[in-house]
């Protein structure tokens, strides 16, 4: 690991839209705390376009290269920030790991338990860690309400919805990897609602039980377009959880209704403070709490910025960051028992799905329907 006072070097794979935008972006936000010294691409406009915008950021100097172990044997980066296609994430994270370096990767981390299993592994010979992009846990408004859960304020949480209702039409789909399971996984349920998900179960906590259904409705691809779950969890409440590619009005939502007031996030694809809408139950006298809930100290928008710096800060500390471990595996290991409950009708209880159990190696089970032999 670098000293404290040396800045952290950082290396991209893989150089397209999210990592120029999203990551440079980030970067560039903390650039007294890192160093980008590498990227890393097959596509070699690709990633000559990526060091001219490097460099035009203030980021002069980034050393290129067609192959990740290359890259990791020459420069051994500190943190290695993946944006490739979800195919590639278990091999490329396990390679960093293997090398030494932290790794932050675009969701999701990886197409199934077994491939977690793989990078909990390598994060243990490794003494190195692996994090999600989940940056809509990191914007101020999340981390208020989050507190505010936590901490009792708002009351027990009783009923929760969350939505992740957006569009995509068939010319997203012709991109090869998509909507296919051996390259993305999964449909909306792991390429797009995983966020939202992500977000509720770091406000609510662990889930007990996941009943869902799924279907193929309207494009040709292996995966589903649409998933609807009811959850229960761990403390009690009870939210319904809807995924889709399908829906013109397009929006991201959750919402917590607790015992003292209701909670409610409204975005589309990041939010500020000014997205949380807090609505005290009928009776509740103001004594100066409504304003507490809904004043946070800042106004940090949701970002991959404010992701990083708090990565950065477990980095610093040498400690395991936010959104790897356990804590991501809860994610994953949500999907996979919405995918199970919807397959095969019937409820799925948190801890059953164990290696051995095909819904462990695959989100789609080998289920006779939705398996790419079917």
């Amino acid at each position: 690991m670098a000293s404290p006072s040396s800045r952290v070097r950082v290396a991209v794979v893989g150089t397209g839209g999210i990592v120029t935008g999203n990551h440079l972006t980030a970067l560039r936000a903390h650039a007294e705390r890192t160093e980008l010294v590498a990227a890393v691409d097959v596509d070699s406009g690709r990633l000559r376009a990526f060091r001219e915008a490097a460099d035009a950021a203030g980021m002069a100097g980034v050393r290129g290269y067609d192959s990740l172990g290359a890259m990791l044997a020459e420069d051994r980066p500190d943190l290695v920030l993946i944006g490739t296609p979800p195919s590639l994430h278990r091999e490329q994270t396990v390679a960093a790991l293997e090398a030494g370096a932290w790794v932050w990767c675009e969701k999701p981390l990886c197409l199934s338990l077994a491939e977690f299993d793989a990078i909990s592994a390598a994060e243990e010979a490794s003494g190195a860690y692996a994090a999600a992009v989940a940056q809509h846990r990191y914007g101020s408004g999340a981390v208020h309400a989050r507190e505010l859960i936590a901490g009792g304020e708002l009351g027990a949480p009783l009923v929760a919805h969350c939505q992740t209702t957006w569009y995509r039409d068939s010319a997203y789909y012709e991109v090869p990897w998509r909507g296919r399971w051996a390259s993305e996984g999964g449909g909306p349920t792991m390429g797009h609602g995983i966020h939202q998900y992500d977000l509720l179960l770091h406000l609510l906590g662990d889930w007990s039980e996941i009943r869902a259904m799924a279907g193929r409705l309207v494009h040709d691809v292996e995966s589903e377009d649409v998933s609807a779950a009811v959850v229960r969890f761990a403390g009690g409440a009870v939210a319904t959880v809807v995924n889709s590619v399908l829906s013109p009005d397009e929006v991201s939502r959750i919402r917590v209704d607790c015992a003292e007031a209701t909670v409610e996030l409204t975005h589309l694809y990041g939010h500020r403070n000014e997205d949380w809408v807090y609505t005290p139950r009928p009776g509740l006298d103001d004594d100066g709490r409504l304003a507490a809930w809904r004043t946070p100290a800042s106004d940090l928008p949701s970002s991959h910025a404010a992701q990083l710096g708090v990565l950065l800060d477990a980095y610093a500390r040498g400690v395991r960051p936010p959104g790897s471990g356990p804590d991501a595996r809860r994610t994953i290991e949500f999907a996979a028992a919405l995918y199970k409950s919807a397959f095969t009708g019937r409820p799925v209880l948190a801890g059953e799905i164990v290696p051995g159990d095909p819904f462990h190696e695959a989100m789609h089970g080998n289920h006779p329907e939705w398996s790419p032999a079917r």
